[in-house]
């Protein structure tokens, strides 16, 4: 009897190795460019496959769920956060959604802590200066950054990756605290030696670092709104790693516009890829650093993201239930 091989339609190119792999499992259709898909097209492919794998590129809502076809019974998230899929209507058409989970948390908290030491130590500025031809040499006054050591970090955000951020942070001195829907448990307190705040605007008017590691969902949209972006004290920094739409970007301009934060670091953007010229005008001034949502960017974790879906679609295939399933949030 011949296996059933679903028809499975990838969004975006992933690495080789992965490619090679899922087209000897499943009928694959792989895209000849690696440019995100319109909705137009992202509705034809939903018509065409029973598996879609989708990246945080895709805007998977309500109105392109509703357009798939009878064949479409399972979205393979190529991705952790599953903010770009609107998982409830899914499930109402009887589509399962998947995600690749626990896979970043290494990599993105190696690239927090490194974001966090080049916006303290102002390493965008200084790494221009010399192809520029600026240096004449080194000064007791120039280019004078902040110590890490001995700064209290605020983590918004204690899942996986807020626990490994904090892990290297108390390997570098930080005084660890962290905010989240609850307390972890006392022993992950003892070992990190964090601080639990129930309350984060207390937490944000005490910190030197912030740093976010929190899904954004409803409810965490712009959880740094205006109002608590403004508690920050003015020798503080700000990194988001997490998804942009968590902070009030505008607001975040305006308070570094006038100086009333040290500095911030960022690698997501609430308007993916547009970025606002009045944040371009503050990297090129060295007062923000802007990276191109790379915290996740390792060929390993690549390659372990496409093995998660895999094993997430011949699961399914199986006529199990997934390993990595996503369930709407109530």
């Amino acid at each position: 009897m011949t296996k059933f091989r679903p028809a499975v339609v990838i969004t975006r190119r992933l690495p080789e190795v992965i490619e090679e792999r899922m087209a000897e499992l499943f009928d694959v259709t792989i895209p000849l460019n690696d440019k995100a898909m319109s909705d137009d097209q992202l509705a034809a492919a939903m018509n065409a496959c029973d598996v879609l794998l989708p990246t945080v590129t895709d805007r998977i809502d309500a109105d392109l769920i509703a357009r798939a076809g009878p064949r479409l019974k399972l979205i393979a998230n190529f991705g952790n956060g599953v903010d770009n899929i609107d998982v409830a209507a899914a499930r109402k058409r009887g589509i399962t959604v998947t995600n690749t989970p626990g896979v970043l948390t290494e990599d993105m908290a190696d690239f927090t802590m490194a974001l966090i030491v080049a916006v303290a130590r102002r390493f965008s500025e200084g790494a221009r200066i010399i192809p520029g031809g600026g240096w004449s040499g080194w000064s007791p006054t120039w280019m004078l950054g902040r110590r890490v050591t001995g700064k209290r970090i605020g983590i918004v955000g204690m899942g996986r990756i807020g626990q490994a951020v904090a892990r290297r942070a108390r390997a570098f001195g930080l005084q660890v605290h962290y905010h989240n829907r609850r307390p972890v448990s006392a022993r992950t307190e003892e070992e990190l030696q964090a601080t639990y705040w129930e309350s984060l605007d207390r937490m944000l008017a005490r910190m030197d670092i912030i740093t976010i590691h929190c899904p954004h969902t409803p409810a965490t949209f712009h959880l740094l709104s205006a109002r608590r972006l403004q508690l920050l004290k003015a020798d503080a920094i700000l990194v988001n790693t997490a998804r942009g739409e968590i902070v009030d970007t505008d607001e975040l301009t305006n308070l570094l516009e006038a100086g009333h934060l040290a500095g911030a670091g960022l690698d997501v953007y609430e308007h993916e890829p547009a970025i606002s010229d009045r944040l371009l005008k503050l990297a090129d001034e060295g007062r923000v650093l802007l990276l191109p949502h790379m915290g996740s960017s390792t060929v390993e974790s690549r390659i372990e993201m496409g093995e998660k879906v895999i094993i997430n679609i011949k699961t399914f295939i199986d006529g199990h239930t997934p390993p990595d399933r996503v369930l709407p949030q109530l």
